[in-house]
């Protein structure tokens, strides 16, 4: 799930200092006809928007808790008169806990062929760390997007660095800026930084650039045909003018993928594998010529068959994870609870079906805290397992149903579990297993997790669909 959807705005009047320029055309097409030039302005925010709509800054969706009104403009300006403010919410602000958003190109784009990079300064109230710096979301495929995370900001004006991956693809790019940022590292406490001479630039000292996708990592996945595999960890790394290292997360647009075996695994331009036939092919990918560290092999098992559709009325349910009914919202399907969990996820979907894939498994969690599940009136808790491979002797599934409690928090002063073993006589081989628990847990009004724990040690990787409560 994309974690933002971009509907509001914020409109920013500055009068006088907004030029549009318009451009119409009567005829008809011809077959000498030039394509489109687009213009190739470097400027983006000096004293004022260039060339960007009135309402330049776009705000995330506030239905994610993006805040729309924490973006201004004001005279503390690293260069000129004025400079972006940015007030950056608290998480407890009704208006919402985050702020972020895109500025956008007022025509139908830009050319930025001739530049190999984005520079902007920038300066806290405080050493904040700001999630998101970057350009290319445009909010219609994001196919170029750049971006530098987790940057930390200084009190004094610091410049930043965007280099461009390979812009000679960015013939008409709309996206010109974007920004997030929330209070993870000030403790929740709001504060404000100021972005000032947002331009891109031909600097012609970045060098020795490094792709790599799946961070740079060879990524090994047993799979079946139908299954769509997404590749990630899309980053490039540069050597900038002054000896430093810059590394940015870059979009799949910009990588050139291939695959070893076409009638095995294709993938497109938006790094979107399709396992097409059975066997094994590798995935591996450049950038302008430059190949990137890191792959994709895959190794497909052949047709898979899906677990069997639900047959309870969705009035009946309350689905934790499927696509047969509408889930709850959800905090995370694989918590992260370091250092003792080793548990990764290689998860995938079979002709839209996703099936959640569980590798190296000692244990794992599902959280669903905001808000907590009222399973007062559910009889029983439903879960379909599939063992790829054969069932290990003796292996045991451990399955957790934790009710937080009064306090409705993950705290074990008062939390409430019901505890069920799924035994290997109750898994298959290669095989989906339906497994239904009788409710025993009281109170369960704030039911907020579920825990799955190899008890035998040997149970080492498995797959889950349909996991969900329902009344008989």
């Amino acid at each position: 799930m994309n974690k933002f959807k971009y509907t509001s705005h914020i409109t920013l009047t500055i009068v006088g200092l907004i030029a549009a320029i318009t451009v119409s055309c009567e005829r008809g097409f011809s077959d000498e006809i030039e394509l489109a030039k687009y213009p190739t302005t470097a400027e983006v925010f000096t004293d004022f928007p260039v060339g960007l709509t009135d309402q330049f800054f776009v705000s995330f969706d506030p239905a994610s808790g993006a805040n729309v009104y924490g973006f201004d403009v004001d005279n503390n300006a690293y260069k000129g008169t004025s400079a972006i403010r940015i007030d950056v919410p608290a998480p407890t602000d009704p208006n919402g806990g985050y702020i972020g958003g895109i500025f956008l190109d007022r025509g139908n784009g830009r050319n930025l062929t001739e530049y190999d990079a984005l520079t902007f300064w920038a300066k806290g109230s405080t050493t904040a760390t700001v999630g998101l710096f970057g350009f290319g979301t445009d909010f219609q495929g994001d196919h170029y997007a750049l971006g530098l995370v987790d940057e930390v900001l200084s009190t004094n004006w610091k410049q930043y660095t965007i280099p461009i991956p390979d812009a000679s693809k960015l013939v008409q790019e709309k996206g010109m800026f974007s920004f997030s940022a929330g209070t993870q590292s000030t403790d929740g406490l709001g504060y404000t930084f100021w972005i000032d001479e947002i331009r891109f630039e031909k600097l012609g000292n970045i060098t020795q650039p490094r792709p790599a996708i799946f961070d740079g990592n060879d990524k090994e996945v047993i799979t079946f045909n139908d299954s769509k595999i997404n590749i990630t960890g899309t980053i490039h790394t540069f050597n900038l003018g002054d000896s430093s290292e810059v590394t940015v997360t870059a979009a799949n647009g910009y990588f050139d993928y291939v695959s070893s075996d076409p009638f095995v695994a294709q993938v497109d331009e938006n790094g979107v594998v399709t396992i097409v036939g059975e066997g094994t092919a590798k995935i591996t990918a450049s950038v302008n010529g430059i190949a990137a560290a890191g792959s994709l092999t895959v190794e497909s098992l052949g047709v898979f068959s899906l677990p069997p559709t639900p047959t309870h009325a969705a009035a009946d349910v309350i689905s934790i994870f499927s696509d047969a009914y509408e889930n709850v919202n959800i905090d995370f399907y694989n918590g992260y609870w370091e250092p003792w969990q080793t548990t990764t996820s290689a998860d995938f979907d079979v002709n839209g079906d996703n099936i959640l894939n569980y590798e190296n498994f000692n244990f794992v969690g599902h959280q669903f805290s905001d808000p907590v599940v009222n399973a007062t009136s559910m009889t029983h808790f439903h879960l379909d397992v599939y063992v790829p491979g054969e069932v290990p002797a003796g292996a045991k599934l451990k399955i957790t149903i934790k009710d937080f409690g009064p306090d409705g928090k993950d705290s074990a002063s008062d939390d409430i579990t019901q505890v069920f073993t799924v035994a290997q006589a109750d898994l298959t081989a290669n095989g989906w297993s339906s497994i239904n628990i009788p409710l025993t847990l009281s109170p369960r009004t704030k039911v907020g997790q579920l825990i799955y724990e190899n008890d035998s040690s040997n149970l080492t990787n498995f797959y889950l669909d349909n996991v969900y409560f329902f009344k008989e």
